[in-house]
């Protein structure tokens, strides 16, 4: 066991929850084993609260919800920016507890998963701070106001970088939360919440909630106190708490599941346009909503595509996630591995042509999580792995014969989250990306955006995160007519 994971144990917040500014036993007895997917084994065990857990700290940040929605915009982004500092302060801590419950490369969790989630924090308050609340449409002030208490569900795949992206623009925008993690990595839920309290955020501004979506989740999506819901998951998860909320006719924002496509234009310079695209299918060893993992091609260059592919997953290194050579750590847990494990197999007895990987774990590794990367080929739009969301390190090339069929082809989904288009004729690219129904489309892998608004169409969900659209998520719209006529 590491030390920050040592630490994180000894200060006993594992067995609280924190509420309205306080670290409290829950209300029920339940718990849950935290494993880690490179080993199988636990590392901590941490409380699980329940539907009257979720309720105090409903009540909690509505009690608090006035005083900080009033509270100046400037204020509350200089509480973001103490919590930043916190969080790059403590960057090691959370990577190594990150590392540690869902199993990225101790490499990834220092350069990906840690920094970014910092940057989400830096973009609410940059974006808060030159946002205009008030603006004048003629005589009528169109205002924008915190919608009010906010309930945020995050997932186990990106864990702190998700909790960021939600919690730092609602504080932002004004708004009162209660977090819930997942229970299946909820480690680094409980050090982010440690910093709130440190960076001196208002009691009852922030809480969080440990529990299942079943108990906990759901009592957060039903709550008449509960203004607004946002939620990142699987499709799923998206409909029942769209569901739940439905009664209260609350706001839901959902960022979901995906099957993204990444057009290889005919003019595309192969040996720059694959690798990456390999890289980024596989990146957080596939389990990311956004992942490109079907890779449409040129039929006439599919053999060539084929060993750029088979060589880029060569130089992988899949092992220990605390080993600092290694680029992909185990699945992050036990059903998800299995998942995997099942699609895999459906590619083959689909007729997909297996380039490199395969079932199983790869060669000398006989515990944990580990998948091997795979890259199946010739693989047809009706195929399952064509159309289900893996979430893990499974690669599919699809040929096609012209740029039409190409985007037929990426469009052909029920998901549109994300989307890639590689090309030399930038015009070409651009229009090809134009025709795309996706929520955010990459062009020749261009670097990461925090300002990008991110989210999708049709099943991949609602809303938008990032950004200032990110921002606006969290506000309501009041418009105030005769604002702006002289006196009587």
């Amino acid at each position: 066991m590491t030390d920050p994971m040592r630490a994180l144990i000894e200060r006993g917040n594992l067995d609280r929850m924190f509420i309205a500014g306080e670290w409290r036993a829950p209300a029920g007895r339940d718990s849950v084993e935290v494993i880690n997917p490179a080993t199988e084994a636990p590392i901590a065990r941490v409380a699980l609260g329940n539907a009257d857990d979720a309720h105090a700290a409903i009540m909690a940040a509505r009690a608090a919800f006035e005083a900080w929605s009033t509270t100046p915009v400037a204020a509350r982004a200089d509480i973001l920016d103490r919590v930043r500092a916190l969080v790059l302060e403590r960057a090691e801590e959370f990577a190594q507890v990150i590392s540690a419950e869902m199993g990225a490369s101790i490499a990834s969790a220092r350069a990906a998963q840690v920094p970014f989630a910092a940057e989400h924090i830096r973009v609410a308050a940059e974006n808060a701070r030159s946002f205009d609340f008030l603006r004048m449409r003629g005589t009528t002030a169109i205002v924008r106001e915190p919608i009010g208490v906010c309930s945020l569900i995050t997932p186990w795949n990106w864990p702190l970088y998700q909790i960021t992206a939600k919690v730092a623009p609602a504080l932002a925008a004004g708004c009162t939360v209660v977090l819930k993690p997942s229970e299946l990595s909820p480690l680094n839920a409980v050090l982010f919440a440690e910093v709130l309290e440190a960076a001196g955020v208002p009691a009852g501004v922030f809480n969080l909630v440990i529990g299942s979506g079943a108990d906990v989740g759901d009592a957060l999506s039903r709550h008449p106190e509960v203004d607004m819901v946002s939620i990142t998951g699987s499709t799923r998860a998206g409909i029942l708490v769209s569901h739940a909320a439905a009664e209260t006719v609350k706001r839901v924002t959902t960022e979901l599941g995906g099957k993204s496509p990444n057009i290889v234009l005919p003019d595309a310079d192969l040996a720059t346009a694959i690798p990456p695209g390999v890289a980024a299918c596989f990146r957080n060893v596939g389990q990311s909503c956004s992942a490109p993992t079907r890779m449409i091609v040129p039929r006439d260059r599919l053999a060539e595509v084929e060993k750029l592919a088979a060589r880029t997953v060569a130089e992988m290194q899949v092992g220990d996630p605390l080993d600092e050579a290694t680029t992909h750590g185990p699945v992050a847990n036990r059903a998800q591995y299995g998942r995997v494990q099942v699609m895999i197999e459906k590619g083959l007895a689909e007729g997909a042509r297996l380039v490199c990987g395969g079932s199983g774990r790869p060669d000398g590794l006989e515990r944990g999580f580990f998948a091997r990367p795979t890259v199946f080929s010739e693989v047809t739009t009706g195929m399952a792995i064509a159309r289900e969301e893996i979430f893990g390190p499974v690669l599919c090339l699809i040929p096609y014969d012209t740029v039409e069929e190409a985007v037929a082809i990426a469009n052909d989904t029920e998901y549109g989250l994300g989307a890639h288009v590689q090309g030399r004729d930038l015009e070409q690219v651009r229009a090809v990306a134009a025709r795309i129904r996706s929520g955010q489309v990459h062009l020749n892998y261009p670097a990461w955006d925090p300002q990008a608004p991110f989210g999708g169409y049709k099943l991949s969900g609602n809303g938008r995160e990032y950004g200032v659209e990110g921002l606006e998520e969290y506000l309501e719209v009041k418009a105030i007519v005769g604002y702006g006529n002289p006196a009587l």
